[in-house]
């Protein structure tokens, strides 16, 4: 039997790198100048997270996502919420069997490993709220009795921060169940007219083939968990969130479960650069991705959620970031 490859230390296994490469590639074949949406997207799939992808209509969330299902070798579920979408239909429910005379359990729509809830706040809280064990702990309970959901598993959900009416606003621990927020923006020029000459005659989701399976999903999960973090580095993630809790100008701050996240997705970071260990430049990177939707600043900023609200946000990350103390190395 031929020796395990070797590696230096400082760099990741050869086959994350050739993996990871293969799935930002077939994505890219889909979505056109987009490499940090793409990036963020397949960090949250390998550090166990959920992604939350908002932005305007007809910049491509939706296809994001449907492209990242197709890349890998899982099943793919898509849930279109609407105001009468029940939270039976996510999760499943109990039906009687006249035969068996017992009721049997119907799975839902969660059952998956990618789950694509598109316009999810055009649900009730209710069926939103339908969502959070399985994101959280992921399983589903139903009349007492407890489902595991397959692994891996993620929630890529999409809504539109424009035309309010009729929707709900995700609450906050709602919207604390997602380890990162995005926003796709417009294409530039050049990708916008090569889209037209790509999707004149056919679909390009078409054309795609799954270059991974779930099983090497997982074994990428758990080459990113091994990447070090130098207690130096968690005492920085920690530090960053402490200090959006005693800002000033938030009304909320990180929950611990943002720290963890933020460590979590530092360290898948670090591994798509090639690198065993987590650097500031990792969480720094990934701070309003993974804090910005999780804070609240004062109403006056233009309300919870708003355009200002978002932009007062980005503008106190940048403060906090700039005024919190980066460990440096001890020379060696």
């Amino acid at each position: 039997m031929a020796p395990a490859p070797t590696r230096r230390r400082g760099e990741v296994p050869t086959d994350f790198a050739a993996l990871t490469s293969a799935v930002l590639t077939s994505i890219g074949s889909v979505i056109d100048g987009k490499p940090e949406a793409i990036r963020s997207a397949l960090v949250c799939l390998l550090a166990e997270g959920h992604l939350l992808i908002e932005d305007v209509p007809g910049v491509g969330k939706t296809m994001l996502a449907r492209a990242l299902g197709a890349s890998v070798d899982a099943s793919v579920r898509r849930i279109q919420f609407t105001p009468d979408l029940l939270p039976g239909d996510v999760t499943g429910v109990s039906v009687f069997n006249p035969v068996e005379r017992e009721f049997e359990f119907k799975s839902g729509a969660i059952f998956a490993n990618i789950v694509i809830a598109d316009e999810i706040n055009r649900s009730s809280p209710k069926t939103q709220s339908a969502l959070l064990e399985a994101m959280e702990e992921q399983q589903v309970t139903v009349d007492g009795r407890t489902h595991r959901l397959p692994s891996p598993f993620l929630v890529v959900a999409t809504q539109n921060p424009l035309e309010m009416e009729g929707t709900y606003a995700l609450p906050e621990a709602q919207r604390d169940r997602f380890m990162m927020r995005i926003s796709m923006g417009y294409p530039d020029a050049r990708a916008e007219a090569l889209m037209l000459r790509q999707r004149e005659t056919t679909n390009p989701l078409d054309a795609l083939s799954p270059v991974v399976t779930s099983r090497q999903v997982e074994d990428l999960i758990a080459a990113a968990r091994a990447v070090h973090v130098a207690p130096a580095l968690e005492d920085y993630a920690v530090a960053l969130a402490q200090a959006t809790r005693t800002h000033g100008d938030l009304r909320l701050g990180a929950s611990p479960r943002a720290t963890l996240q933020l460590v979590r997705a530092a360290k898948v970071w670090a591994a798509l650069d090639g690198r065993d260990f987590v650097i500031p430049d990792d969480i720094t990177a990934l701070l309003g991705p993974v804090f910005a939707h999780r804070l609240l600043p004062p109403r006056a900023a233009g309300g919870a959620r708003g355009t200002g609200a978002a932009d007062a946000v980005a503008a106190i990350l940048d403060r906090i970031a700039a005024s919190v103390r980066v460990p440096i190395a001890a020379r060696v």
